[in-house]
Formats: C-alpha cells, sequence, structure tokens
C-alpha cells in the first residue's frame, strides 16, 4: 500500500513533459536517498479523462512536512500539447473527480469554504493557471464548524472552483448524469434529533454492530446551480433506513439509476449487497431487481439502456478468494418479476481465471481490467459472443486507474515499469499506442536505485511461485548478499516489477545500496495467477505461505547469491501474519518485523471488521474448529520462537486488531525473544502521515541494520522509549 505523495521536489520534478526520456537509463546512479528525501517525492494518483479526450485531469501528492499531511492537488495536462498547470490549491487535498458529459466542468470532492467569485474568472498570466483567489482555507467553514466533504465545479480553462452541494454530511461517491443536467451522490442523513438527544442525556457510547449511518441516494440539480453559480439543497431519491448505498450508474436516457446497496456500512456485511433500481420519473420509485446470495455489485447500464452488466458471487460463500463474476440481464425483465435470482441472469465471462473490475460498457463492448501475473492489463468483452480481447501491451506497463473517453475509443491511466515509477498515460484503443505525458521519475535521477526482476521457483507442494527480486545497482553476480524478504499484504495483494522508491513501511532501496537483495514474493493466494492459485492457501493459511516464502529464498541460496546468515524477513496486514509466522516456526532468520499482523486467528475473528474473512479462509469458526485455528496461528507454536522481532501497528487498527499485536509480544517477551512493540497513536491499518512514516521507515532501517549488519542503533531511534539507552553494534 502506498500512501506518499511528495514534497520537496528535484528540479526536474516539475518537467511534465510529453514522451520523456527514460530517466532510469540516462542518470548516473551515485548518491543514496535518505528517508525524508524518500518521502518527499511527488507521485501521481487519481485521473479523469475528459469526455472528448481533450484533457486529463489527475492529481499529484506532495508531502507538507510542515503541517504533517500528504496533501493531493488537482493538475490539467491538454492531450494535445502535453502542456500540463495545476488547477486546484489547498491544505486539503480533493477527492473523487469526474467530467460533465459536455466536458464544460470537472467535478471533484473537496473540503473547503465556500466562496462569492466568479468561477470563470481566468488569470491573466499565459499560463491559464487559477490565481491565488483559489487558495482555500482550511477544513472549516464560515460558522467555525468543520466543513463537509462536498462537491465542487471548476472550469478546464482555469478559474475558481464553486461549491455545488451544500449538505451536513460528507458527499461519499457520486456520478453525473449522462444529459449533465444533475449529479448524483450518496451521503448519510445530518444526525437526527434523537441522536442529539441521546448523546446529551447519556454522552457517547456505542452499541457494537448497531450503531451506524446509512448512505442515501441524493440529486444535484447542476442546471439551476449555474444560474447564480451557489450551492443548491440537494434532493433526496432514497429514504430506506434498512439500505446503505454503494455503487450506482445512470441510465443513458438519466431517468434510472441503478445501484448496490446492503443492509448496513459495515464491511463485515458487505457480502449482503444487492441490485436496486430507482425510477426518477415514477416518483422516485425503489426496487430491489436482484438479490442473489452474497455480493451483487458495480452495475452498469448498456449503451440502450435495456441490459444491466454487474459483478456478482453467484451465491458461491467462498467469494473473499474465489474469482467474481460477470453477469448480464435484461432490466424490463428484472423489473417484470420479484428480484431476481441466479437463473435470471448470463454469466458472460466465466472462462477468464481472473477476478474482473468492471470499467464501462460502451459501443465495443463491455470494458475492464484485471491482473494477469504480475502485469495489468485492460481487455473489451463482447456481451454476444463472450469473447475477450486484450487491449493493452506491452506486458512492460504495469496500468492502474484506467479512465476511458465517453465513446470508450481512448483511455488515460497511470503506469509504471521496472525503469519508471507511476507516470500518466494516453491512448487510443484502436490502434493502441500509449503516449507518456509525465516524468515524475525525473525526480530520482542520480539515486542510488536497485532494479527489479520476476523470478520463479518451485514450492515444497511443487506450485509454481513467482516473486520480484531487487539487485542492487551495482550488483555483481559472484557476490553472496544479505537477502531480505519483504511480504505484501492480502493476501490478494500483488508485488510486481515497477521503480517504487518506497516500499510504504520498509526502506527497501536504501538496503540495497548497503549491499542485500530483496525478495517480494507472490505467494499463493496472490492476485493475477487464477483462482485455483489462490485457492490453495485455504485451510493452509501460513503453512503454505511458509512453503512459498523459504522455497523462494532457498532457491536464491541455491544460486550462490544470497547469503545463508544473514536473512531478515518483514511485512504488512497478511504480510505481517505470515513474518509472525516465520518468527514462530523457524530460526533461520537474524531479525524478523511484523507490520499489523495477526498472531492468533481467534483473537482476529472476534476483532476485526471483516470477520467473514476467516470463517472462508479456514471454512469455519473457532467454535466448530479449534484445531484449524491453532494451526495456523503463530502463537500456538510461540515456544519455538527465537528470531529477534519488531512488531508495529496503528493504535486504533479495525481491520487487524491490536490484541494481535500484544498477543505476540508478551509471548515472545515470555520466551526471552529479543523484541519490540511500537503503536502509532491514532492510527487504523494505515500508517499515513509523512512523520509518523519517517518513524516507521527508521525503525525498520534501525532494527534490520543492527542485526544484519551489526550497526549501532542511534540514539534517537523510534525503537528506543524516552530514557532508554540503544546498545552499542555487534
Amino acid at each position: 500500500m502506498n500512501f506518499h505523495r511528495l514534497a520537496r521536489l528535484l528540479a526536474a520534478a516539475f518537467a511534465l513533459v510529453p514522451c520523456a526520456a527514460l530517466a532510469q537509463d540516462t542518470r548516473v546512479a551515485s548518491r543514496v536517498p535518505d528517508i525524508d528525501e524518500l518521502l518527499s517525492l511527488e507521485r501521481i494518483g487519481g485521473v479523469a479523462l475528459s469526455p472528448q479526450a481533450k484533457y486529463i485531469a489527475y492529481t499529484v501528492r506532495q508531502t507538507n512536512w510542515k503541517d504533517n499531511e500528504f496533501a493531493s492537488q488537482i493538475w490539467l495536462v491538454n492531450v494535445a500539447t502535453g502542456s500540463s498547470f495545476q488547477l486546484t490549491r489547498g491544505k486539503k487535498s480533493p477527492g473523487h473527480m469526474e467530467w460533465s458529459p459536455d466536458g464544460r466542468w470537472l467535478a471533484f470532492t473537496a473540503e473547503r469554504e465556500s466562496s462569492a467569485i466568479d468561477p470563470l474568472e481566468k488569470k491573466s498570466d499565459a499560463t491559464g493557471a487559477p490565481g491565488d483567489k483559489e487558495k482555500e482555507k482550511d477544513k472549516a467553514g464560515s460558522d467555525g464548524k468543520p466543513a463537509a466533504l462536498q462537491i465542487w465545479l471548476i472550469s478546464p480553462e482555469g478559474g475558481e472552483a464553486w461549491q455545488l452541494t451544500k449538505s451536513e454530511s460528507d458527499v461519499e461517491g457520486f456520478s453525473w448524469s449522462k444529459d449533465g443536467k444533475s449529479i448524483a451522490f450518496t451521503a448519510n442523513d445530518p444526525q437526527s434529533k434523537a441522536a442529539k438527544d441521546r448523546k446529551d442525556k447519556y454522552s457517547d457510547f456505542e452499541v457494537y454492530e448497531k450503531d451506524y449511518q446509512q448512505n442515501q441516494l441524493w440529486l444535484a440539480d447542476v442546471s439551476f446551480a449555474e444560474r447564480k453559480f451557489l450551492p443548491v439543497v440537494a434532493r433526496k431519491l432514497s429514504s430506506d433506513p434498512s439500505l446503505n448505498i454503494g455503487s450506482f450508474s445512470w441510465s443513458p436516457d438519466s431517468r434510472r439509476i441503478a445501484f448496490s446497496a446492503a443492509q448496513n456500512p459495515l464491511l463485515a456485511f458487505s457480502g449482503e449487497r444487492d441490485i436496486y433500481l430507482v425510477d426518477l420519473s415514477a416518483a422516485n420509485a425503489v426496487k430491489k431487481i436482484v438479490a442473489i446470495p452474497g455480493p451483487d455489485d458495480s452495475p452498469i447500464f448498456s449503451p440502450d439502456g435495456k441490459q444491466l452488466v454487474f459483478s456478482s458471487s453467484l451465491g458461491d460463500p467462498y467469494f473473499y478468494y474465489t474469482n467474481n463474476h460477470i453477469v448480464v440481464a435484461d432490466v424490463d425483465a428484472l423489473l417484470a418479476r420479484p428480484a431476481a435470482s441466479r437463473a435470471d441472469v448470463r454469466e458472460i465471462a466465466g472462462k477468464f481465471d481472473e477476478d474482473i473490475d468492471l470499467l464501462d460498457w460502451g459501443p465495443g463492448g463491455i470494458y475492464f481490467d484485471a491482473m494477469q501475473k504480475t502485469r495489468a492489463a485492460m481487455f473489451v468483452l463482447n456481451p454476444a459472443t463472450q469473447e475477450i480481447q486484450r487491449l493493452t501491451s506491452p506486458d512492460s506497463l504495469i496500468i492502474n486507474g484506467v479512465s476511458l473517453s465517453k465513446d470508450c475509443s481512448s483511455a488515460a491511466f497511470t503506469a509504471a515499469d521496472p525503469s519508471h515509477m507511476g507516470e500518466l498515460y494516453f491512448t487510443s484503443l484502436a490502434p493502441y499506442a500509449p503516449r507518456k505525458l509525465t516524468d515524475f521519475t525525473a525526480q530520482v535521477a542520480g539515486l542510488k536505485l536497485g532494479s527489479a526482476e520476476v523470478v520463479s521457483w518451485k514450492s515444497k507442494d511443487g506450485a509454481t511461485i513467482e516473486g520480484i527480486l531487487h539487485k542492487p545497482a551495482d550488483y555483481d553476480p559472484s557476490r553472496k548478499y544479505p537477502l531480505l524478504v519483504i511480504i505484501h499484504g492480502g493476501p490478494t495483494g500483488i508485488s510486481v516489477p515497477a521503480l517504487s522508491p518506497d516500499k510504504y513501511a520498509y526502506p527497501m532501496h536504501l538496503w540495497l545500496a548497503k549491499g542485500a537483495l530483496v525478495l517480494e514474493p507472490n505467494y499463493r493466494g496472490s492476485a493475477g495467477y487464477g483462482g485455483a492459485f489462490r485457492a490453495l492457501n485455504v485451510r493452509n493459511l501460513g503453512v503454505g505461505d511458509m512453503w512459498d516464502v523459504m522455497s523462494g529464498v532457498d532457491s536464491l541460496i541455491a544460486k550462490g547469491i544470497a547469503d545463508p546468515g544473514k536473512l531478515g524477513a518483514m511485512g504488512w496486514s497478511q504480510g505481517g501474519y505470515i513474518s509472525a509466522f516465520l518468527t514462530t516456526h523457524t530460526d533461520r532468520f537474524k531479525a524478523i518485523s511484523v507490520g499489523a499482523g495477526i498472531s492468533d486467528w481467534m483473537t482476529y475473528y472476534v476483532n476485526t471488521d471483516i470477520t467473514p474473512f476467516t470463517r472462508q479462509y479456514l471454512h469455519a469458526t473457532p467454535w466448530n474448529d479449534p484445531e484449524i485455528y491453532a494451526k495456523t496461528s503463530p502463537i500456538t507454536t510461540i515456544k519455538d520462537a527465537k528470531t529477534p522481532t519488531l512488531i508495529q501497528q496503528g493504535s486504533n487498527d479495525k481491520r487487524v486488531p491490536v490484541p494481535d499485536s500484544f498477543e505476540l509480544y508478551r509471548g515472545l517477551q515470555d520466551q526471552g525473544v529479543a523484541s519490540r512493540l511500537i503503536l502509532y497513536n491514532g492510527f487504523g491499518h494505515g500508517i499515513n502521515k509523512p512523520k509518523s512514516q519517517r518513524a516507521l521507515l527508521q525503525a525498520n532501517l534501525d532494527w534490520f541494520n543492527f542485526y544484519i549488519w551489526g550497526e549501532a542503533i542511534p540514539k534517537d531511534s523510534p525503537l528506543y522509549g524516552s530514557g532508554e539507552q540503544p546498545p552499542a553494534g555487534k
């Protein structure tokens, strides 16, 4: 997971030039970066291609060390000329963005104070960038209360953004109607009088899994708001307190909206999502049209509005790790009968062996993207013949965040490869010819960074496992190097061969510069390798994962390039769990770091916000099969632990419960194993502020530098509490 978008720029960072030269190939790699420099690199984020493919809006994240924030702003690039300028400013990051169908406005969500300035006022200089009036106040309204996340509109020609919605609640998601006259969005109802009275009488408390607010569907009249460029009060389209509305899409005639909804917003209940339809021409009548067991999600209308395509589990009880199914149904048939069951829909992508992410349904078919081993690609599906055509190539580009033009004839996306950080690309789809429009990679010119390549090996049970092997810039095949293993999360995450100057919690390139190899194994369960591969760790968590990690380590030792006496392992989330499993099952590593990892599956099961995860992967609850929970829990073999282990986690983590970290730490302490537990106060499953990430990276750097290289731990290391003196180097 990447939370870094940067602020301290090298001179070339602003060079957003089309078809820029490969900076990685031309630089003189000589200088080793420090942690702050890596955290201060600018990163590209979300992408939105205008309907007529004239502009691409994209976000750039920077690091604000003074305010301890990663903040993004929207930039705009002219596709024809490649010229770019910054469209928004301010301390707070804009959220989701989407173009109006005519390309006149770019809508985005943001927390800012409303302005009475003419939104079409242009800055007089030649850049076309907004004037200083765009520098809005931070998250506070005129009444001093925190501003809610609202929808704002801005012209691609520059000028001031103006506020469209006026709500007490945050806007969660939004979408333009096809005629451009309205924007539908999801948001909670304002806090009720009953809720305010309860708090006034009893103060704050929470009834677990019963206290929540539901997202409803609202409609903002853009045509009316444009008359005076002032916010409008949205009209409520749904008011069912038993529904929390998620993804949705408009029909081509702008008369209907299809949406998914579950009984409540908690992740543990996301498997209950069904598909509904609201008819704006029939007094906002809402009808459930699909009720297949398991999650039904992401509905999209066909170009003629007569059919719906959506993602479904088709009743599969193990949808956490199995492939999703892409199905089509006739809208009129769905409306003519009670909510559709499995027999009322037609699966159209059953031969595609991987999870599918639906993008759009255009004249050429249904567009989607998916992982293919260590690459991501885009495809088009013919719903009549079920023929699937791959649109993107070559394999070296790992695409992400695809945005299509209105007619689906062209696309914008971000992509990385072994020589480039994430960059912005534009292409037609017939023929496919991606053109690079940015050069964020120029920031690392002159830095001593390693290389990345895909390697493979056989695991203990014969399964073929791939991974990404990173080598030092001055790699010598005749040497043996210390080997550090960085294990991704998920388990349906994926490590890819891309130039990534950071690995979230782990300063990989600093270790490469010291003379180490780094292996990122795509262990069983990883995305991109098909449904059967993702199921190889079912009732085999930890056990099979360890087979895959250790066989990968042994393959590099057998090649004579890894030093068996200098091994380290680390990972976050599921990667942290596998690291904890290694701690209590082998003594071959000199040091291990467990980031937000599971140590006891029963502790996890009763505390996590995604309870179904454990039931599905272990095919049991701890009450009806305690043996499988014990077999796959690192804590079961805690008495065998010998490896020095660092444990790190956010203090408010609900995804992986903090008691799992306490349990592992206390168990290691009772065995006399060198161990540290660092809690990052106020954070959940991710640590997403610059200074806290600095602490995270520094702690891991110091831990492995001490145990692998024998270096003394700095006196100001985050590994130590106040008043504690670090030991000298070994």
